[in-house]
């Protein structure tokens, strides 16, 4: 089997030894090359060719943005970010995903982190996964699918998504196009720490028409409204009289997650009178596909969305949902939007 060729690029001699110790700990993993910044960094890609880089941000002489820029113009490689858990952090590594990075990593105790070795499984899953992406994959083959139009029974309307890895551009790519009217609320797991799940909520309402916030405990849902769960929390929708609630917790992680996919979605199968419709986007593993079966064995109508392979970063959360048999339409990341809008699309309902 071939080996995955990685370059670590990263100002901190301790973090670079620390970051090639625990990929060259893969068997699948070699680390071909270190480099100090991002001027370093990109005469190493240029003369390497690695599969994929982890890009530190906050470096001297050229830091990790402009580095990842210059990257994708002359030579685009697979980036895997690597983020100090801030809010300044947080917002530059959201830049970087916008910028075509594949994924980040947040470091537990600051640039420099002596316990790094924490999220050591991580590190190496998300750089294998980064590996096998192929950065001109994602529109070049999009296939044409004609929306399908299904009567929906009651009045009332809920959506949820679910997403892991390139889920940040990938939601941008669907809200941005949303109606301001949009007559729905929309509650949105996104696998993110503290603080990033912020920074993703105002980075989605910058862009879009509808409003977007990181949800709060009580949250009365709304039309034209998009939810995201904050880190460290799971999401639930409860009743509460003749309105639809938030519920967070900070239960047990599931599949490794809090939040995770399936908790909001197994929450969604007990809500009565109420059009569901499930989103399962590009992510890792298979959380979302054990909340479909929970929704379609309650609601026979619910409706479930799976993003197709061919525009997915990572085809595993869609898949699994796929794999269940219970999904209603595969389709291309750019037509998640027109495909809500025009199943919402208001007719006459019981």
């Amino acid at each position: 089997m071939k080996q995955i060729r990685a370059l670590v690029i990263d100002d901190s001699a301790f973090m670079r030894k620390m970051l090639s110790d625990i990929l060259e700990s893969d068997h699948r993993i070699k680390v071909v090359g270190t480099a100090r910044n991002g001027e370093d960094g990109l005469r190493k890609i240029k003369a390497l060719s690695p599969d994929v880089v982890t890009l530190d941000i906050e470096m001297p002489v050229m830091d990790g943005l402009t580095t990842l820029q210059k990257i994708m113009e002359s030579k685009p490689t697979p980036v895997v970010m690597i983020s100090s858990l801030t809010q300044k952090g947080a917002v530059q590594t959201f830049q970087a995903i916008s910028m075509g990075a594949i994924d980040f990593i947040t470091k537990p105790s600051g640039s420099i982190s002596l316990d790094i070795d924490k999220v050591k499984d991580e590190i190496i899953s998300k750089v294998v996964v980064a590996s096998e992406v192929r950065l001109d994959n994602h529109s070049s083959q999009r296939q044409h699918r004609p929306v399908l139009r299904k009567t929906l029974p009651y009045h009332r309307s809920i959506v949820s998504i679910g997403t892991s890895t390139g889920g940040p551009k990938a939601l941008q790519q669907v809200l941005k196009d949303l109606p301001k009217d949009f007559p729905a609320p929309i509650l949105i797991v996104q696998h993110m720490p503290p603080k990033f799940t912020k920074s993703l909520a105002d980075r989605l309402n910058d862009i879009s028409e509808i409003t977007v916030k990181e949800a709060s405990h009580g949250d009365i849902l709304k039309n034209g409204m998009a939810y995201v769960a904050p880190g460290d929390y799971h999401m639930r929708v409860k009743q509460m009289a003749t309105s639809l609630a938030i519920e967070l917790s900070q239960d047990a992680p599931v599949h490794g997650h809090r939040p995770a996919v399936d908790v909001l979605f197994e929450s969604l199968a007990d809500i009565k009178n109420t059009n569901k419709i499930a989103v399962v986007l590009t992510g890792m593993g298979r959380d979302g596909s054990k909340g479909i079966r929970a929704i379609k064995q309650k609601d026979e109508t619910a409706y479930v969305i799976a993003e197709s392979k061919e525009s997915c970063i990572v085809y595993g959360m869609p898949g699994a949902a796929v794999a269940t048999g219970l999904v209603d339409q595969i389709v291309h990341l750019e037509e998640v939007s027109q495909n809500l809008t025009t199943l919402l699309k208001r007719d006459e309902r019981v």
